[in-house]
């Protein structure tokens, strides 16, 4: 559900009506920065750190961010110092942050659980922004977009406030690569305040898009799995590479087949609990998810399009108002996202799925979300990304053919909540927006003549009230 898609508002909605609500935890750490900058309407991050548990920690954020009334109209958000392997301090408080705070505002006024959803390809937050989650009594994490072996010994230690780590990919200058292990001490960020000794510790529930990769996980996690969301290539977001060599179909999209299809007895087999994911946002998906034994179904577009969601108003409505006409497209591009994994895509005028509006932006590369590291000549560790300028990226051992196409989804994202960048030409940043191929029956949870509905709408539809 993007970057602040999937908010606290949608989280805590979906929650209250019995179901679970899960916060995106992607990017929160910029996020919280800049609605601080934004001057906090509402007062939401405010009230939501007066209960942090470290309120140095929260002073020095609000210190940092905050601007009473809002930036000045045109004047770009100030950038972050970006995460990194040694464990920068401020990026890492301001993880603990974003997450507490967004996991507390999901849970707050009602006692329902809540989860969070992370990307396993963005590795740098990962630690402090457990912690923070943790911190906020998140009761589910779901972990997408890899192969996340050592997240149960993670919540587990974290859930101590015990020191652990994270082992993340680091490229070689020009090919192969190593594994080196990303550290995170709680002790460092704790203050003299009384702390529970030990947090609830979340269930978590990885995403798959296959029975083998479930059963790597079962034999080589560092921990209890609680059960699976079994996710295919109809869902928004990244999908699943199809398995063996990659082919495109005359649309120049990925092909894929009955190999990639999960083979739902095994999960039955398996004897843990499973939803199913991947255009199954509807009353029938949902009784064929329990038929084949899911325990549910997870739903991303519908809520997404939802009144309570973080994507921008009017891009919600128009999305709608193609879907309601026939006309809504979402593209599969195997070359969008820096992560070689293939991306959707929603076509809407305008945003980066322009080609035209594509090719004018300029390449930069200042959130970093989905940066590698990678060893230098030199030894040291840098960073770099294929959609970041190609002559830097060329400069740091990356192949030019790996930039072919590539979006600048750390940006989008942010911009489809309402929170574009101002860039060094005047502009600003424009909008991706990230559909599952739901989106084009998008009109059953809309009264006739609307374009606006609720997360009860859903819910109440999807169950068949």
């Amino acid at each position: 559900m993007g970057a602040g898609v999937s908010n606290w508002r949608l989280a805590q909605a979906v929650s209250r009506i019995g179901q679970l609500g899960i916060v995106s935890g992607t990017g929160l750490a910029e996020v919280v920065a800049r609605r601080l900058q934004d001057g906090d309407p509402g007062g939401h991050i405010r009230r939501a750190l007066a209960h942090f548990p470290f309120p140095r920690m929260a002073t020095s954020v609000l210190d940092g961010f905050f601007i009473s009334g809002g930036k000045a109209e045109n004047t770009p958000y100030r950038t972050l110092p970006l995460l990194d392997l040694e464990g920068r301090r401020e990026p890492q408080e301001l993880s603990i942050v974003g997450n507490f705070v967004e996991v507390f505002l999901a849970r707050e006024g009602h006692s329902n659980p809540v989860g969070i959803n992370y990307l396993e390809k963005i590795q740098l937050p990962h630690l402090s922004s457990i912690y923070g989650a943790l911190l906020a009594g998140a009761a589910v994490v779901i972990m997408g977009a890899g192969i996340p072996l050592a997240v149960p010994e993670v919540l587990r230690a974290l859930s101590h406030h015990e020191p652990t780590e994270y082992p993340v990919f680091v490229a070689g200058a020009s090919g192969g690569g190593e594994t080196c292990n990303m550290t995170f001490d709680p002790s460092v960020f704790i203050e003299d305040v009384a702390l529970p000794d030990v947090l609830a510790l979340p269930d978590f529930f990885p995403v798959v898009s296959s029975e083998a990769l479930a059963s790597i996980l079962l034999r080589k996690a560092s921990g209890p799995i609680d059960g699976f969301i079994v996710e295919g290539n109809l869902a928004g977001g990244h999908n699943a590479p199809p398995r063996g060599r990659m082919s495109l179909g005359d649309s120049g999209e990925p092909i894929y087949g009955q190999r990639d299809e999960a083979k739902l007895s095994a999960f039955r087999d398996i004897g843990l609990p499973f939803w199913m994911a991947g255009s199954f946002g509807s009353a029938e998906g949902l009784q064929h998810a329990l038929d084949e034994g899911a325990n549910g179904v997870q739903v991303g577009t519908a809520f997404a399009l939802c009144e309570e969601s973080g994507l921008l108003p009017e891009a919600r409505h128009e999305l709608i108002r193609k879907a309601l006409a026939g006309k809504a497209r979402v593209f599969t591009d195997p070359t969008a996202s820096p992560t070689g994994f293939p991306f959707k895509v929603a076509e809407l005028d305008g945003s980066l799925s322009d080609e035209a509006v594509y090719q004018q932006r300029r390449r930069v590369c200042d959130l970093g979300f989905l940066r590698q590291p990678y060893r230098r000549d030199d030894g040291k560790i840098g960073y770099r990304c294929p959609a970041e300028p190609i002559a830097a990226y060329v400069a740091k051992g990356g192949c030019e053919e790996d930039t072919a196409g590539r979006k600048c989804l750390c940006n989008a994202l942010i911009a489809n909540v309402g929170m574009p960048q101002r860039l060094p030409d005047g502009s600003d940043d424009k909008c991706l927006i990230t559909m599952g191929d739901d989106l084009a029956e998008v009109g059953r949870f809309c009264q006739e003549g609307q374009t606006e509905f609720s997360a009860g709408d859903v819910v109440r539809i999807l169950l068949g009230a």
